[in-house]
């Protein structure tokens, strides 16, 4: 009689979370499911056949993705990622009004603009908070790592943000506007050519940007900041700020104050309005040599107006002025467009990623990259629909308690410590665009870390050393998969392996050109700028690396 097995335990990091995959009851006698590599209650079967292709992406739908990178990365593996951005951008509060038209409403001078701020945070996070002594008083200083950072430390990149002046619709005319309107990762001349040729980020070189950081020599700083700003208090007293560290930038005066104060009658009244008269802001970044690149939240950035002007009061017909310090805050929300430009490819990366044929390494790229093309249990010579392979499987009458994908990490081709290895790999059903079964069925979570979620279903990377050591492979688990063809004859769908950023999101995004394979690739790949090199299939017999190659691994019990 077959018993039921318990799942293990599983320790990530830090954090010791039980974890418990649901299992669908119509599976149920087919066996259990297990968790772990203790598998000598079963017999294992590694020769199904499995064939592997990679498959060249081009430009790709990227507008809203919810994180966004900025900069450049250079992987040797692959080559040199160049990430630009473009996003509207929205009223706080809609129709503010200014005391800069009309004379009766300021005594002398009418409202002025003191500075614009740009601020986006980064991903970090705290590594100590310490007390320190400046001047007598007590002041607490925290250090910071930032999270979501490619290549070398302070390398640095010139950075210029210029007013966008092309529009970003929300629905596509050509569809009758009964469709989102797509923008892809090639249209940054499209976007250049566009803009308003006026740098936004012109602070001058001296002060607090003689070193250039705000522009010219930009890069991502670590230091928390502090800022000292006077309140209303009568006298105003200065009071001091310090927030975790952040893209902080100074922007033009004279732009903002004919954009606003000198706005034409009836251009701030509402976001909709206000979204085709300013049109947003276009990051464009060059010489990054070798340069950085951050995933960026630019919906949790803000523009900050700092101004000041007159309060009028009129009290028993004696009328007084009173100078306001006040702000006017804008939004980086709205649509926006990932800007991808890949130079300098590796030439293996680029033949391998062009060839039609079965591979014996298999490139996965984020960004405007690539992705494998994976066909399991070999043909159907009878033409019922159900490959031969299955059917055998069916016949011998098997309990599958579990069957994986697993893929090993070609680590001399990722050796470079300039390649960033990809946390997580995605497993998709290719034809239909939509997740296995398998990972509707694993209801796992982590509150240690929310892209740990999933964890049953698997294809997150195995490591040296679970802090900072080189990848040695991936595992996915396909086991109802397997058994859904076997019980129910489900179609035997042609797979497909991306990287991914998370595997909490498992939206599809549509390539500009249609290939051979698809028209789609996961959203979740296009804003990650990692890859990996994974063995593939076409490894001969006595090759080095033949027991590297991708198998699936198939845990049965006979029956009885």
């Amino acid at each position: 009689m077959f018993k039921k097995s318990y799942l293990q335990q599983i320790l990530f990091g830090f954090a010791a979370v039980l974890l418990f995959a649901s299992c669908d009851k119509d599976f149920n006698e087919l066996g259990t499911d297990i968790v772990g590599d203790d598998h000598f209650l079963f017999e294992r079967y590694t020769d199904a056949s499995v064939k592997a292709y990679n498959q060249k992406l081009g430009p790709i739908s990227s507008n809203n993705l919810p994180i966004n990178p900025l900069g450049f990365y250079n992987n040797p593996a692959f080559g040199t990622t160049q990430a630009n951005f473009v996003t509207q951008v929205e009223l706080d509060s809609e129709n503010p009004t200014f005391n800069n038209v009309d004379s009766e409403n300021y005594d002398i001078d009418p409202t002025v603009i003191d500075s614009i701020i740009l601020n986006i945070p980064y991903y970090s996070k705290v590594e100590e908070v310490e007390e320190v002594e400046v001047d007598g008083e007590t002041e607490i200083h925290t250090t910071y790592k930032l999270d979501s950072i490619y290549g070398p430390e302070n390398s640095k990149f010139k950075l210029s943000i210029y007013q966008s002046n092309y529009f970003l619709r929300d629905l596509d005319p050509s569809q009758s506007l009964g469709e989102r309107q797509l923008y892809y990762t090639d249209m940054d001349s499209d976007i250049d050519n566009n803009k308003i040729p006026i740098l936004l980020n012109d602070a001058p070189l001296s002060g607090n940007n003689a070193n250039g950081h705000e522009n010219t020599q930009f890069y991502f700083d670590k230091r928390e900041h502090k800022t000292s700003a006077l309140n209303n208090a009568e006298p105003p007293v200065s009071v001091d700020t310090r927030f975790a560290p952040s893209m902080r930038l100074h922007l033009n005066k004279t732009v903002f104050t004919n954009l606003l104060l000198n706005a034409p009658s009836g251009q701030l009244v509402n976001n909709a309005v206000f979204k085709n008269y300013f049109r947003g802001l276009y990051f464009k970044v060059e010489n990054g040599n070798p340069g950085q690149m951050a995933m960026m939240n630019f919906q949790g950035g803000k523009i900050t107006v700092y101004y000041n002007e007159d309060l009028k009061k009129t009290v028993d017909n004696v009328t007084t002025f009173e100078r306001q310090f006040k702000t006017l805050t804008m939004s980086m929300t709205g649509n926006t467009v990932s800007l991808l430009n890949n130079s300098n490819e590796n030439v293996d990366y680029l033949t391998a990623a062009n060839s039609s044929q079965e591979a014996s390494k298999l490139y996965l790229k984020g960004g405007q990259g690539s992705v494998a093309v994976i066909d399991v249990f070999g043909a159907d010579a009878d033409n019922n629909g159900i490959a031969d392979e299955i059917e055998a499987i069916k016949a011998n009458g098997w309990l599958i308690n579990e069957a994986n994908l697993t893929f090993y990490i070609d680590r001399t081709a990722m050796l470079d410590a300039r390649s960033v290895e990809p946390d997580r790999i995605f497993l998709y059903d290719l034809n239909n665009r939509k997740t296995l079964v398998d990972y509707i069925f694993d209801s796992s979570s982590s509150s240690f870390n929310p892209k740990l979620s999933k964890i049953v279903h698997g294809g997150l990377i195995e490591r040296e050393d679970v802090e900072n050591g080189r990848g040695i492979k991936y595992k996915v688990r396909i086991t109802n998969h397997l058994r859904n063809m076997i019980a129910n004859d489900s179609t035997n769908v042609r797979l497909g392996l991306s990287v991914t950023e998370t595997i909490n999101n498992i939206g599809f995004s549509k390539l500009r050109t249609a290939n051979v394979t698809t028209g789609y690739a996961p959203s979740m790949s296009v804003l990650s700028p990692t890859g990996t090199i994974l063995y593939g299939t076409n490894i001969p017999v006595g090759d080095p690396n033949y027991d590297k190659r991708l198998k699936i691994e198939i845990y049965y019990t006979k029956p009885d």
